[in-house]
């Protein structure tokens, strides 16, 4: 009897654990999705850093994105491949490609 008790407990805590493990993916959506944004409506962008631009729609900032293996000056021209862009896309500058590490929305308040 000792031992079919126990066989249900370990049952229940790897189910548990398992509850466990999608509450918190849930609950921390950036620990297992990417973030995306439109950059569709960017008018202007300030490359903050060596490795950072900050894309604006008018007066507002609309995102920031990082590009960690790409060197960014204040000169540097930008070109997106697509409008919708999320981590791991790719952005063109200064005629290379450059791969997107991080994109942070506004919305968020991340930077």
């Amino acid at each position: 009897m000792v031992v079919k008790g126990t066989k249900g407990a370990v049952g229940m805590g790897k189910k548990g654990v398992v509850l466990l493990g999608v509450a918190v993916t849930l609950l921390s959506p950036s620990i297992a999705f990417s973030d995306c944004v439109d950059l569709g409506r960017a008018t202007t962008w300030y490359v903050q850093g060596g490795h950072s631009i900050i894309f604006y729609g008018g007066l507002m900032p609309i995102a920031r994105v990082d590009v960690p293996y790409c060197a960014l000056g204040p000169s540097s021209s930008i070109r997106l491949l697509k409008s919708y862009v999320c981590d791991g896309d790719k952005i063109i500058v200064d005629g290379s490609g450059c791969l997107i590490m991080n994109v942070s929305s506004s919305s968020t308040g991340s930077y």
